[in-house]
């Protein structure tokens, strides 16, 4: 596999949340903690950075432009005019939005976690344009990576301690038949965010674990891209044919940090993505 590349030197405290945009063809990406929404264009190589209103988890475009955010205080909306109004608030104390991604039918699923990362203090939720949210798992602690499979009858899920991606069989109805994919192993890492790719292979990054690996849907681990950042956060394809993989890392809690810790990373010709769904709201 080619090796990774630098797309934006940066020095982001909690890089996450890698989202291509394909009407505007850039790559979304987050600070967390430095509450600052960045993109990126790599036709161009522009860059822009702007503040969001608190500690952002996501940020996913909307089916009618703008962009959904799943912040500290609950989820909302940022419109083309740059007007913020909150779509779901329930602001919780100690607790925050984290990773979140769209399902096939245009919701929503966004997780959340306690600061102190509090066993159980978590959840993830389903969110309509309308603005209603379904609790889908109410005992979680640190909320991360969601993906589907190519066909929409499979959910990946990160809930970063248990060391496990999950699977369950998603339909109209939710989800049902939680099962572990993968475990991973102890000192290689605490799985973060994933994505799904063409194939229906599972990219995860491994927090603490400097590498992203790829899973097929069978469970058994067939491609790794190792990294010196130790804190890799994310991944997601990118570029006009979805073949980049894109990574987020993070500098946060480390005493001497790579100088790449923060920045964004990218493995041109990595795979095939699949197209994402935009938010419908």
């Amino acid at each position: 596999m080619t090796a990774y590349e630098v797309a934006v030197a940066a020095e982001a405290t909690l890089g996450e949340g890698p989202t291509w945009d394909p009407v505007t063809g850039r790559l979304l990406w987050l600070d967390i903690l430095g509450m600052r929404l960045h993109t990126y264009d790599p036709v161009t190589g522009r860059r822009t950075v702007r503040t969001t209103p608190q500690h952002v988890g996501a940020a996913k475009p909307r089916a009618g432009g703008g962009l959904v955010l799943n912040l500290r205080d609950g989820v909302g909306l940022l419109d083309p005019d740059d007007t913020f109004r909150w779509l779901h608030h329930e602001p919780v104390a100690g607790r925050r939005g984290n990773d979140a991604a769209v399902a096939p039918d245009g919701s929503l699923w966004a997780g959340t976690m306690r600061y102190d990362e509090a066993t159980g203090g978590g959840t993830l939720s389903r969110l309509t344009g309308d603005g209603t949210a379904r609790t889908v798992l109410d005992d979680v602690t640190v909320s991360n990576g969601t993906g589907w499979s190519p066909d929409g009858r499979l959910m990946y899920y990160v809930d970063t301690p248990t060391r496990r991606v999950d699977v369950f069989d998603h339909d109209s109805e939710g989800i049902r038949d939680r099962r572990p994919l993968v475990e991973i192993e102890e000192g290689a890492g605490y799985p973060d965010g994933l994505t799904v790719d063409a194939d229906g292979c599972v990219w995860v990054a491994l927090w603490d674990g400097g590498a992203v690996r790829r899973y097929t849907p069978e469970g058994t681990l067939d491609r790794v891209v190792s990294l010196p950042t130790p804190r890799t956060t994310a991944c997601a394809f990118g570029g006009p044919a979805l073949t980049d993989l894109y990574i987020t890392t993070a500098r946060t809690g480390l005493d001497a940090p790579h100088p790449l810790s923060g920045s964004l990373l990218v493995v041109p010709n990595a795979g095939k993505g699949l197209p994402q769904p935009a938010f419908e709201g």
